[in-house]
This record gives structure tokens, C-alpha cells and sequence, in this order.
């Protein structure tokens, strides 16, 4: 089977900070996970380089809009090259063939008769890019994300037809009630559709960093409906010489933050319905990660450099704690003391450590050699079946709720070194095979966990199953007593080494 999960394109009207890296690492665990069960997975991520954001963000810095898009696009895929992300392909929608297919889909839109000329005056948010109703401004006129006054806008554009497809949302909500995850954010949704749909403008007239309107060459087509285009027209050229649309459309979960609900479970699939295009099968959203009770934002000067992070702790330290410390799906605070505290308790002393001791106690007193035993029932009720539930959270793109099962695993097996003292077993000769046993369990206990936990930290369990001897990462082997002993072991560096500073 197929699978096909996205990240949100990323403006390239500034630099990318740790937000931008939370979806990409999300999307980043869901595509592995999914590999590992034997799915056909395409992932995909990338910039968002049109409209009128990037365009004065240009002109302050006395550059080309296309110059900044072009900067800044490097670094936004440095950030995901940094991430260890595995994504298929990174879209960007300056491409020459995405804006091609743009084109042709929203000619499609248009002569479905869901198009038409009006006028348009509201409040813009520049830094949005979104038409702000006066129900969603905060003291007075400001926008609620960005913080900023806005003004009023007043332009002849092309208009799209949102209204017409009240119905058919409504329909879509009722029949799919996982279409949109998690179920606060679905409430959400549907309540901002019940509210009663306006349309909305497919155009803008006084902008040029655009992809031009096919019948009207004068106007741009509007960010917005440009980017969330970008799933859909990325499988037609993202392998050269063969189109995938077929083969994974559609998408099986746009990845995106909450700001961007309205655009993803509203105004997306009404565009897709008006073109004639399934809907993807699910929107799950994310909350924001926080920072003195904000979103973390440039804008804002609240961020916590990924890059710099990843320089003194490596990046599946990063990956782990962003997964982590915030429950996937809903808002939370992440500081420099809450990421040390999780590196040290959790990376460091439980699973680091663990594997360490494990090592050594195999080379120490069976020559480096798995035990050729059975494993310990003792820990059949901790560890049976910890796959299968670790798929049924990853299949509600419940990640949090995927590594809190796996780590449930690691502090008990921590627990069973302290409790059967294998230290103490190798000074009777008459507990030789209480000794394989133990040996044995806590290597194949170790395996177990890092193969399901190899989509969150994949470098660190790669080299933790590499010193056991095993390296098949499927999870039709993550069973505990799956794999026999035998295995040669060898010795492994501490996965994470204690660092004197923390991240500025």
C-alpha cells in the first residue's frame, strides 16, 4: 500500500527556526514508521516562495524577490538536511512545473463555473498572507499571530466560490470524523464551516511575484491557493520522466500547525472538490510549541536555534525532545532546562545507559555473544504487544503517545537490571542459565525498542542495533523472543555523551 504524508511548504520571507523543524521531524517519524511496516511512502516538504510577504521582505533588503526566495529556500532545505529527514522531494513553487499545474488546476476550478470577478475590501495581514475577518482580529486591528496593526485592503480580484461548498464540507465532516485530527481541531473546523462560508479571493491585482492567472495574465493567483496546491502538483514531476499522482494521491496526512487550519480543512478541500480531485484522507494538526506563552516565532524573537542545538547534542536529541515534551497535537512550553532534563533522564540514564550496561555485561561475562536462551516471561506483560500498540498510536498520528509506550519499556527494563543484578548471578556458577536469560532478554528487550523507536532517534538506534548484532528494522520482528541469540556484539560509544552547556 501506499503512503503519502506532507509537511507544510515554508515561506522563505525569513529564516527557519525551531517551529519549521517540529513539522518537518513529525512528518519526518510518521514516513519511517511507515517504511518500516513495508508501505509505499512518498514524503515531501518544502518552500512556499510567492506573494507579497516575500516581495517586501525583498525590498527591504534591496534584493530580487526571486534572489531572497533563492536564499532562503538553501536554508530551509539545510534545515531538513540537518533534521535527518528522509523526505522523496522538496518542492518549491518558483518550479516552473509546479506553477504549470497550478495553472492548469485552477483553469479547472474556473471553468467548473466556481470562479468569478468581484471586489474585495477587508483586513490583510502582509505577514499571513490571509484576509482577516473582524471576529478573528485582537485589540482592534491587530492580527492575532503576528501582532500587528493591519490595514484595510481594497482591490478587484478574481473570487472563488468557497460558499458554494458549505454542503459538501458539511457532508465530508459528518461521513469522515477523523478527516481532520485531533478532534479538538476537527470541532474547530466544522464550527468555522457551520458558521456560513464566504468567498474568497483567487486573486491578487496589485502584486507580481505570482503565478499569473491563466485567463487574466494582469493578476496573480493568490499565495494561498498556490502553496496548498503544492501537494497535489508535486507527484506530477517529482521523478523525472513519471508522474505519481496516480500511484499516491491522495494524500494520506497533511502535517501542519494550527494557524493553518482554515487553509488546510476548509478552503483546501472545497478547491479540491471544484477542480474534481479527492480529498486527501486526513489534515492532522499541530499545536504550537511555546515560549514565554507565545508561538515560537522569528517575528517574535522567541526561538530556540535547531541548528545550534544539534551542534552540542546532536539532532536525535533534538528529534526526541520535540516529540517529547509536548504532547503531538496540542500547544506546550519547550525551554533549554526542559531539554537538558530530558537528554539527561531520559537519552543519557535510561536508554544510553541501559544499552551500555547491557554491552558491557555481555562482553564481561559471555565473551561478547548473545546468550542462546528464552526470554523472560517476567516481562511478557511490559513489552508483548508493545508493536502492535505503537502502530495504533502512529496510525492516529499519535507520536507522544507512540514513544511514552516505547520508553514504558525502557524504564522497565531498567528496572529489571536493578531487580535481577546479572552482576551478582555471574559470581554463582548454579545461575549460569539464569544469567543467559537475563542477558538475553535485556538484548532482545533493547532491540525491540530500537527498532520502534528508530523513526524518532534513527542515528542512535542504528548504532545501538549495529553493537547488538542486529540491523533488520522491520516491525514484523519488533516482538520480543523474535530474533534467537547469537549474535556477536561490539562496543559502543555513549550514545549521549554528557555536554557541559546548554543551548543559548
Amino acid at each position: 500500500m501506499s503512503f503519502y504524508v506532507t509537511t507544510p511548504i515554508y515561506y522563505v520571507n525569513a529564516q527557519p527556526h525551531l517551529g519549521h523543524a517540529y513539522t518537518t521531524i513529525a512528518a519526518d517519524v510518521l514516513a519511517r514508521h511507515m517504511r518500516q511496516r513495508g508501505e509505499d511512502v512518498f514524503f515531501l516538504t518544502g518552500t512556499d516562495e510567492h506573494g507579497e510577504p516575500v516581495a517586501l521582505a525583498a525590498e527591504k533588503l534591496g534584493v530580487s524577490p526571486r534572489e531572497l526566495a533563492d536564499q532562503n529556500s538553501v536554508r530551509f532545505r539545510d534545515l531538513v538536511a540537518a533534521m535527518n529527514a528522509s523526505n522523496d522531494f522538496f518542492i518549491r513553487t518558483s518550479d516552473p512545473e509546479h506553477e504549470a499545474k497550478v495553472q492548469e488546476v485552477v483553469q479547472r476550478i474556473h471553468d467548473n463555473g466556481y470562479v468569478y470577478p468581484g471586489h474585495y475590501e477587508g483586513w490583510y495581514c502582509p505577514r499571513c498572507a490571509d484576509f482577516k475577518t473582524d471576529a478573528e482580529l485582537i485589540d482592534g486591528n491587530k492580527c492575532p499571530i503576528h501582532l500587528i496593526e493591519l490595514e484595510r485592503e481594497v482591490e478587484d480580484n478574481w473570487f472563488f466560490k468557497l460558499s458554494a461548498f458549505q454542503e459538501p464540507l458539511e457532508k465530508l465532516y459528518a461521513e469522515h470524523p477523523d478527516f481532520v485530527l485531533p478532534d479538538v481541531r476537527f470541532n474547530e473546523a466544522l464550527s468555522f464551516i457551520k458558521m456560513g462560508l464566504n468567498d474568497i479571493s483567487l486573486s491578487r491585482a496589485r502584486i507580481s511575484w505570482g503565478v499569473p492567472v491563466p485567463w487574466d495574465e494582469s493578476q496573480v493567483i493568490y499565495v494561498w491557493i498556490d502553496a496548498l496546491l503544492n501537494y497535489y502538483t508535486a507527484l506530477s514531476y517529482a521523478r523525472e520522466g513519471e508522474d505519481l499522482t496516480e500511484r499516491f494521491w491522495p494524500a494520506d496526512v497533511h502535517v501542519i500547525g494550527k494557524d493553518i487550519l482554515k487553509f488546510h480543512a476548509v478552503i483546501w478541500p472545497a478547491m479540491l472538490m471544484a477542480a474534481g480531485i479527492e480529498v486527501p484522507k486526513r489534515v492532522f494538526i499541530h499545536g504550537y510549541l511555546l515560549m514565554d506563552e507565545h508561538k515560537m516565532s522569528k517575528s517574535l524573537g522567541n526561538v530556540i536555534d535547531p541548528f545550534e542545538v544539534i551542534d552540542m547534542y546532536g539532532v536525535d536529541a533534538l528529534r526526541f525532545y520535540v516529540l517529547r515534551e509536548v504532547a503531538f497535537g496540542q500547544d506546550g512550553n519547550v525551554s533549554t532546562g526542559g531539554f537538558e532534563s530530558r537528554y539527561t533522564t531520559e537519552l543519557a540514564n535510561g536508554y544510553g545507559n541501559l544499552a551500555s550496561r547491557t554491552l558491557a555485561m555481555i562482553a564481561r561475562y559471555r565473551d561478547g555473544v548473545v546468550p542462546d536462551a528464552e526470554p523472560d516471561p517476567a516481562l511478557d506483560p511490559d513489552i508483548a504487544g508493545v508493536a502492535e500498540r505503537v502502530c495504533e498510536h502512529f496510525d492516529r498520528q499519535d507520536v507522544s503517545g507512540a514513544l511514552e509506550e516505547i520508553w514504558q519499556v525502557v524504564r522497565r527494563l531498567n528496572r529489571y537490571v536493578q531487580d535481577e543484578q546479572p552482576w551478582q548471578l555471574a559470581k554463582d556458577d548454579a545461575q549460569t542459565q539464569r544469567l543467559d536469560q537475563v542477558l538475553y532478554s535485556l538484548a532482545e528487550g533493547l532491540r525491540v525498542v530500537s527498532v520502534l523507536v528508530h523513526p524518532v532517534i534513527p542515528e542512535s538506534a542504528e548504532k545501538l542495533l549495529e553493537a547488538l548484532g542486529r540491523d533488520d528494522l522491520s516491525l514484523g520482528n519488533a516482538r520480543f523472543g523474535a530474533v534467537p541469540g547469537g549474535a556477536e556484539t561490539s562496543e559502543l560509544a555513549p550514545l549521549f555523551p554528557r555536554v557541559e552547556r546548554a543551548p543559548a
